[in-house]
């Protein structure tokens, strides 16, 4: 896995640089560690040497309770006991290896080798290590991973359990990764075509928009031209012996680091990492370091890319030598005080987002390191592709303004009080983090050359970096931020630009030339939901004693559920279900659900969302937006003492919301390119069909055309949505670090007091009911406009809703871990064809007898067919032949562990509690589900494949791209177009 290559969402994957993601920038962006020039009273360092740790460079105080050590032969390793979740734990082998130790030869096969860390070693056979974590409960991709960057390779376990075998088969693997590989050459030759599926994958138009960025921003450095997937022609014809070689000259105990969190003794998990790493020897001459090149002299700059399937994106970028200095206090207070610059900086750009005129969809500025071979500021937006022009201007004069005007005080101190709240929320769960959250931190900060420190030291350092903090200096200090080669201006758009890079120069120039104005102050803001009127009164407790929930019913009908947890300390989780979502809509009218996230950004009546995160800047709350299948749904996440002012919010968000039109219409113009970004892949294409697909084109489920976009009205979107956020039932569901007396409070004083509302009705069973496609002989065919060598093979059987026969469903749900354990042996490990085949399946707990089970593989579409034929036969096998116990085991115990894992979580509860009040059903099922799936027996999985996997039921489809001479197949019936899926909302 290349963790940097991943495109995730459009927009977000435009903007991202090694930076924060545009979500981030549109929110309340928490930038990275930065810094500024001059002395920081220490030494200045290229790089740390091997084996050494940053702390040995530093005067910052490394977390007292993380116990730092290292083994005569350079190995070091990070311990640290977590107690909770209890019996779980996190290991992490990351080498100072990544893809810029490649030389020109071996460029891809650093990631290469990550691969074959899975593919046979001295004492483990080909295939066979997967296989053993998975009989300790480790699912392949979610438990077990690695990732490949730029500077380093991790090898990623999450243990479910940390019992001796577990634990010491852990780190047998791991010490087998480390120095044991075969790297056999039938067996490369095998994962030549899951590197090569990975490589497919991963080149998205916004992944060729950051290549293309890279090169323009650091010509003549390494970095752009070391990408860690590689070239293809080196991972199609690499000999085994060039891998080799890198893997003696990097993977070597003095550039290797263990890291080890979790529900265990520190001492004992130390003999282990000695008694199992201590006698670990190099082999050969080490490796040499990169010269990463040098940051060249340049002056103002353009390039434009056309990229279809991109939206249109451009950078203002200025790009200096990196700050090798080693991480100490001084520089971590200039670091601190530059971020709150860029914070005030990325509020003002949030305010213009959200402003009736915008200029841009989105902006951000940020300072960041690039892999210690640059330092770039950079000014990011994402505009519509004729509205560039415009948005060059605005980010031109909002840089300049800060530059020459600076932060006001009350900006600072609101960016302080965030600051505040985030670092004291992070010291109050500090007991209760997740191990795999430390171990990344930990992981992370060796990346960063930066010593990892606890929460309580951060809240210290940043109030000790703030006391008496002026404007003046944040102002200086964001004013030297920009600064450096350049300014460089990249735009990728989706269409050609008139005129191309002169145009772009001519337009920035011409921006630059525009006076500039003080910022103004903000108006008096106050927050107007403090109250509801008079408390509501209880009418009904109910105690689920064996769950630890107690159910609460309001006089005004407003249902509460409650579960007080230790799972975090100091996090609780709300979710408010109003209505019946998705059954309240008319099944063949296009939903506007995927406008949700106008409703949020639409504000409050009485305040708007700028004015609302200014005035509740010292709280910590969040509001979310979604149409869920049976409720439209509100939800936040808070710490204990602020459930308050977050029942407060999503009170006014049910009771008095604002509708504001420019929310709507920002969204709107965001989704006028969505279509063209999601063509220009086979998961695009895949994402935006198979909801409505799957659900045999009720329009509920369809993803809206670019007619839809076009004509929606806010007026159509409050039709659907207003009546039943106004008259609908509420339940309110509260899971946390809570007492059910508080949440009562909280709620009473909210939904408690408000008039009572309609008493819920069943609802009509048409309107419960959605179809399944009937089944296909060949395959419906899709096509993307994306690479021709890219395709999605998918088939789907239907089951049934889980409510049928909950114990049948779990049965399916085995079947399904059997037949995905199958396609991973058969095409990712025997015939190395595709990186990641996978198995879903669900059963609905809301439609009537709708459910399914479904396998999916990307390959070239050369491969289709085989695909087609090798599942079939799979389908046959289970439905023939008793499953081996030892695969019984492996697709059963990583299911059960992760519903283990997953009960002691506040999103577990959360979810599993909604709408338990008014179907006591989902109660039992959180009793039965372990259970159940434990007594499941190889009879029992046989079955449910004849039950299932019938080819007469079989959907079959297939994403190829344009210009195939084949004739696109549709479903025989009523629905034969094809229609698009839903998500929540448009970006």
């Amino acid at each position: 896995m290349i963790r940097s290559l991943r495109a995730g969402a459009a927009l977000a994957a435009i903007l991202s640089l090694t930076a924060p993601s545009f979500a981030q920038a549109i929110g309340l962006p928490h930038l990275p560690k930065i810094s500024l020039p001059g002395s920081s009273g220490g030494p200045a360092m290229e790089k740390l040497p091997p084996g050494e740790w940053p702390q040995a460079h530093s005067d910052v105080r490394p977390d007292p309770d993380i116990r730092f050590g290292s083994l005569p032969n350079g190995m070091r390793y990070a311990i640290k006991r977590q107690a909770i979740p209890p019996g779980q734990a996190a290991l992490r082998l990351r080498f100072d290896a990544g893809s810029l130790m490649e030389t020109d030869s071996q460029q891809g096969l650093a990631h290469f080798l990550e691969h074959m860390a899975f593919n046979g070693s001295k004492n483990v056979p080909e295939g066979e290590m997967v296989k053993i974590l998975e009989r300790h409960g480790l699912a392949f991709g979610a438990d077990t991973n690695a990732q490949t960057e730029f500077d380093q390779t991790v090898y990623k376990l999450d243990l479910p359990k940390t019992d001796d075998d577990t634990v010491d088969t852990s780190l047998m693997l791991l010490r087998e990764a480390a120095s044991n590989l075969t790297i056999a050459p039938d067996s490369l030759n095998r994962e030549r075509g899951v590197v090569l599926s990975e490589e497919r994958a991963s080149d998205s138009p916004a992944y060729q928009v950051f290549k293309q960025r890279l090169g323009f921003l650091l010509p003549g450095e390494r970095m752009p031209t070391r990408l860690p997937i590689g070239k293809v022609d080196v991972i199609q014809q690499a000999p085994a012996s060039l891998i080799a070689d890198f893997y003696h000259h990097y993977y070597r105990p003095e550039r290797a680091v263990l890291v080890a969190v979790g529900d265990f003794d520190p001492a004992a998990m130390e003999a282990k990492i000695k008694a199992r790493f201590g006698d670990w020897k190099a082999v050969g001459p080490a490796g040499l370091e990169p010269d990463l090149g040098k940051v060249i002299d340049r002056k103002t700059e353009a390039k434009v890319i056309v990229q279809p399937g991109s939206p249109l994106s451009l950078q203002v970028a200025w790009v200096r030598a990196p700050d090798l200095r080693a991480d100490r206090l001084a520089k971590r207070r200039s670091d601190l005080i530059e971020q709150l610059g860029f914070s005030v900086l990325n509020r003002r750009l949030s305010a213009l987002a959200r402003s009736p005129q915008p200029p841009f969809l989105g902006a951000v500025a940020f300072k960041a390191d690039q892999g210690h071979s640059a330092e770039v500021t950079m000014l990011n937006l994402v505009s519509s592709p004729d509205g560039w022009r415009t948005a060059l201007a605005a980010v031109d004069q909002e840089e300049r303004r800060a530059v020459r005007f600076g932060v006001r005080q009350d900006e600072l101190d609101r960016e302080i009080a965030e600051e505040r709240a985030s670092a004291q929320a992070a010291l109050s769960g500090v007991a209760t983090r997740r191990p795999s959250q430390i171990a990344d931190e930990i992981v992370g900060s060796l990346s960063d050359q930066e010593v990892v420190t606890s929460p309580a030291d951060d809240l210290a350092f940043l109030e000790a970096t703030v006391k008496g903090l002026k404007a003046d200096t944040v102002s200086e200090a964001l004013k030297s931020a920009f600064a450096g080669q350049g300014p460089l201006v990249f735009m990728a758009s989706p269409k050609s630009i008139p005129g191309g890079e002169p145009a772009i120069l001519a337009e920035y120039a011409s921006a630059q030339k525009m006076a500039v104005a003080a910022p103004s102050a903000p108006h008096e803001a106050t927050w107007p939901y403090a109250s509801f009127g008079e408390p509501g009164k209880v009418a009904e407790t109910k105690d689920v004693t064996d769950l630890d929930t107690v159910f609460v019913r309001f006089e005004n009908g407003v249902r509460l559920t409650v579960k007080p947890t230790k799972f975090r300390d100091d996090e609780v989780l709300v979710r408010v279900n109003v209505g019946d979502g998705l059954q309240d809509l008319p099944k063949d009218r296009q939903s506007l659900a995927w406008f949700g996230n106008a409703f949020i950004e639409g504000g409050l009546k009485q305040i708007d969302s700028e004015d609302t995160e200014r005035v509740l800047a010292s709280k910590v709350y969040a509001a979310r937006f979604g149409v869920g299948e049976d409720a439209f749904v509100l939800s936040g996440s808070t710490r204990t003492d602020d459930l308050a002012t977050q029942m407060q919010l999503l009170t006014a968000y049910v009771a008095d919301p604002g509708w504001r039109s420019e929310a709507f219409k920002r969204q709107q113009t965001a989704g006028k390119t969505v279509h063209d970004q999601m063509e220009g892949t086979d998961g695009g294409v895949m994402g935006r069909e198979l909801s409505g697909l799957l659900h045999a084109g009720d329009r509920r489920f369809t993803f809206p055309s670019r007619d839809d976009i076009a004509k929606a009205q806010l007026a159509d979107l409050q039709a659907q949505i207003a009546p039943h956020m106004a008259n609908d039932p509420i339940e309110v569901v509260i899971v946390g670090d809570v007492t059910v007396d508080k949440a009562i409070e909280a709620v009473a004083r909210t939904f408690g007091s408000l008039p009572a509302r309609r008493a819920a009705e069943p609802v009509p069973a048409a309107q419960k009911a959605v179809g399944f496609p009937a089944a296909t002989a060949k395959p419906v065919l899709l096509t993307h406009k994306g690479r021709a060598d890219q395709s999605i093979g998918y088939v789907a059987w239907p089951t049934n809703d889980l409510w049928a026969n909950p114990q049948q469903a779990l049965e399916n749900d085995v079947l399904g871990e059997v037949m995905d354990l199958r396609l991973i042996d058969e095409l990712r490990e025997a015939q190395g064809v595709t990186y990641s085949p996978s198995v879903s399946y669900t059963h609905s707990l809301t439609w009537t007898g709708w459910g399914y089970l479904a396998a999916s593989v990307e390959v070239p579409p050369s491969k289709l067919d085989g695909f087609f034929r090798d599942v079939g036969k799979i389908a046959d096998d289970l439905r023939t032949k008793d499953v081996t116990p030892d695969e019984l085991e492996r697709a059963k115990k990583p299911r059960i562990d992760k519903i283990e894992k997953s009960q002691v979580t506040n999103q577990y509860w959360l979810s599993e509690l909604s709408g338990a009040q008014a179907d006591p059903r989902r109660l039992d099922f959180i009793r039965h589900i372990i259970p159940g799936t434990e007594k499941i027996t190889a009879a029992d999985v046989k079955h449910a494949a004849q039950l299932v996997l019938r080819d007469d039921k079989a959907y079959r489809l297939e994403v190829e791209p344009e210009g195939k001479d084949k004739v696109a197949q549709t479903q025989a019936g009523p629905y034969r177009s094809v229609q698009p899926s839903m998500p929540v909302s448009l970006p």
